[in-house]
């Protein structure tokens, strides 16, 4: 999304849920100053402050980077892509986390599956289940999500 902002409660409305993005500024705006406006953005939203030198002296805050006034289009090109590699690469990381989140949900979803039909088929208790699944796995030297899907396939073709 691009947008123009005159106040920094506009930019914060437009920022809304967003999880990542960058927010190009100026010092000031009609009812902040950018130091402010930092602190209500979300940490993956990252700044670029366009300002005269004397107030880029004071800036120190993670996820701000600064370009001081008069500005050379070049630099300012060079930032914006180097901003927006970093987004993506944090986009990538935390799309790669929930999707191996997902995977680690379904892993142990088998497993407590697994376990319960052994359970009910060999009638055993949960612990004896589970070490029943580890010392097939050791034994045949197979992972255990590897055997548990072997052991939830072989009472599928049972029944």
């Amino acid at each position: 999304m691009i947008a123009v902002c005159v106040t920094g409660a506009q930019v914060i409305q437009r920022l809304e849920g967003a999880e990542e993005g960058l927010v190009i500024c100026g010092y000031r705006y009609a009812d902040m100053i950018y130091s402010e406006l930092r602190e209500y953005l979300p940490k993956d939203i990252h700044m670029l402050l366009l300002a005269s030198q004397i107030y880029l002296e004071d800036c120190a805050y993670e996820n701000v980077s600064c370009l001081p006034m008069p500005l050379k289009a070049h630099d300012l090109v060079s930032k914006v892509r180097e901003h927006i590699r970093n987004i993506f690469l944090i986009h990538k990381k935390r799309k790669k986390r929930k999707t191996k989140a997902a995977e680690q949900e379904k892993e142990q979803k088998l497993i407590e599956e697994v376990k319960v039909l052994l359970m009910e088929n060999n009638r055993i208790s949960e612990e004896e289940a589970h070490c029943y699944l580890q010392q097939r796995s050791m034994n045949s030297g197979v992972g255990l999500i590897e055997m548990a899907k072997m052991i939830k396939e072989s009472f599928t073709y049972q029944n």
